[in-house]
């Protein structure tokens, strides 16, 4: 690997355990939110309240330096408090426009399902455009976005479920649930993480990250690899347990989320384990039974199983 390419590893090496001082013990969901940060995408987090969910979005954007933005969504949010709006200001200085919150580098959409469609509409169009049209204007989103939005698994009342075309927008989904006994006492003895952020140090810039990203764009992937990643969303659709087998977009995302695995482990070229180690995070979320129920877990590991290693 190139000497650049070494540096960022090495940077994302430093930012993954510094951001493990406050996210205690949950150093796999660790590694695959920074795999779907610099692959390009954006992370949707089911998890009961107080899990670390905002804790981890703002430790991401302050070891990167990164502008951070938290919406709380609710019912009554319409998407000009996402957007932005443009005001009158005086004759003078006539329609002046005001960014939302979505003009930030990371944005944390908590509650996503909370707000209506109209409004979930919003943010996920313009993640998937990085680019917002107010009032006739088209204004670029900053390089990097990053989006992490979070739902409350079980809650119902009051809430709008994220259709799966809008499921399908995020390049993956985690849980990050309960700490384990030891983790949970290190949370318990030690300082709040309301503290440690706010010492916390940047490691870095916007600029290195989208160098990162460009660089795990350049990250090989096989011909025998892409087949690999073919037949595994082939046979999501071949499935008599899947309702509506995986997308071409999410074949996309797959790959691009090996490829920044691959980059992590410092190869430049994409092996089957990689596609393997990203593979439930990225498609779990796409998937339905035939009952329109989430796929299990162990369906979904058993679709890898039953597919050919090349």
């Amino acid at each position: 690997m190139t000497p650049s390419t070494i540096a960022g590893v090495e940077l994302l090496t430093t930012v993954q355990a510094r951001a493990a001082e406050i996210i205690v013990g949950k150093q796999p969901q660790l590694r695959l939110a920074i795999a779907c940060l610099i692959g390009g995408g954006h992370l949707l987090i089911d998890d009961v309240p107080g899990m670390g969910k905002t804790t981890l979005a703002h430790t991401l954007a302050r070891l990167l330096g990164l502008r951070f933005s938290r919406v709380q969504f609710t019912s009554d949010m319409l998407p000009a408090d996402i957007l932005g709006v443009s005001v009158f200001e005086g004759s003078e200085a006539g329609f002046v426009f005001h960014p939302g919150p979505v003009f930030s580098e990371v944005v944390l959409a908590d509650e996503v399902n909370r707000a209506s469609p109209k409004t979930q509409s919003a943010l996920l169009e313009a993640m998937e455009e990085r680019q917002v049209t107010i009032d006739g204007t088209t204004r670029a989103l900053p390089q990097p976005f990053f989006v992490i939005a979070t739902q409350n698994p079980g809650e119902q009342i009051g809430t709008f479920p994220l259709p799966e075309s809008q499921l399908d927008r995020f390049m993956m989904r985690l849980e990050l649930g309960y700490p384990s006994a030891e983790a949970e006492l290190e949370l318990l003895a030690g300082r709040s993480r309301r503290a440690l952020l706010e010492e916390m140090l940047p490691v870095a810039g916007p600029e290195q990250l989208v160098a990162v990203q460009a660089a795990v764009e350049t990250v090989e992937t096989r011909e025998p690899v892409l087949r690999y990643i073919l037949a595994l969303i082939r046979a999501t659709r071949a499935s008599a347990e899947v309702r509506d087998g995986l997308s071409p977009r999410a074949g996309l995302a797959l790959k691009r989320a090996a490829q920044a695995w691959a980059y992590m482990d410092e190869r430049p070229y994409v092996q089957p384990e990689d596609v393997q180690a990203v593979f439930s995070a990225v498609v779990a979320h796409r998937l339905r039974s035939a009952d329109r129920r989430p796929l299990s877990a162990e369906a979904v590991q058993g679709i890898v199983e039953h597919v050919a290693i090349p």
